[in-house]
């Protein structure tokens, strides 16, 4: 610390000079330790009030917890002699043999009559975002009625190379047999494996089966999971069963 130099006062001042006597500079207000506390509290809440952002009216939830909207799909299960390919050539809702939901945004994917008669797709569905994220249905003609659980299964991925791939690396399979309003039974599998995951829906009618699949990689399905539910729970066949 810096220190003052004191020189002695001068001889001629000596005599007659008195020292002056400090001064104690006396507040004009005294707060008390309460009152004090009070205004730094105030100050604190004033001050995080002008930091805190005020919400914008302008921001909406993220788009996973939006309620979604969607479109029915009429799907005729034509045969490849018949098939005309995208949009078909008469009126779906008429001819329809089977039905599901397609959220709003999802692009048709172009089923050609060679897939159409080596593995029975009849329709199919993709998110344009991620084009892994799907649903299609398939359909073989012939069956009357529906085999044990794990046989259907194992039978379906005869034809599904993806199929037989992710039954192969399953983490987990769950499988369930249910009944509609009108009693016709579905078989209901949900399928976990590396990296996918996949739910299937399969029925028999009009001595047809359908198998209707809804795949998703294992982030889509965990971002989507309660959409992608929704679309496997939407499939139904149509019309009379037995005809």
């Amino acid at each position: 610390m810096a220190m003052a130099t004191l020189r002695s006062p001068s001889p001629i001042l000596s005599s007659t000079t008195k020292p002056k006597t400090p001064q104690t500079q006396v507040p004009l207000c005294i707060k008390s330790p309460g009152s004090l506390k009070t205004t730094l509290a105030t100050s604190l809440a004033t001050a995080t009030l002008l930091l805190t952002p005020f919400p914008n009216p302008s921001l909406s939830l993220p788009p996973s917890s939006e309620t979604p909207s969607y479109t029915i799909y009429y799907g005729t299960a034509a045969s490849a002699a018949n098939y005309g390919g995208y949009g078909g050539n008469s009126d779906k809702k008429a001819s329809a043999e089977y039905v599901y939901d397609v959220p709003d945004g999802w692009k048709e994917r172009l089923v050609s009559k060679v897939e159409k008669g080596t593995n029975g797709t009849d329709s199919e569905f993709y998110n344009p975002k991620k084009k892994q994220e799907k649903e299609y249905l398939t359909f073989l003609a012939g069956f009357r009625q529906l085999a044990p659980k794990d046989v259907v299964l194992n039978n379906l991925a005869l034809s599904d190379v993806e199929l037989q791939d992710l039954i192969a690396g399953a983490e987990s399979l769950e499988s369930e047999e249910k009944k509609d309003e009108n009693g016709q039974i579905y078989y209901v599998y949900e399928v976990d494996g590396v990296g996918k995951h996949s739910l299937i829906s399969v029925t028999c009618a009009k001595n047809k089966l359908y198998a209707h699949f809804v795949n998703a990689p294992t982030p889509e399905w965990n971002r989507d999971r309660d959409t992608l539910r929704h679309l496997h729970q939407s499939f139904k066949t149509v019309g009379d069963s037995s005809s």
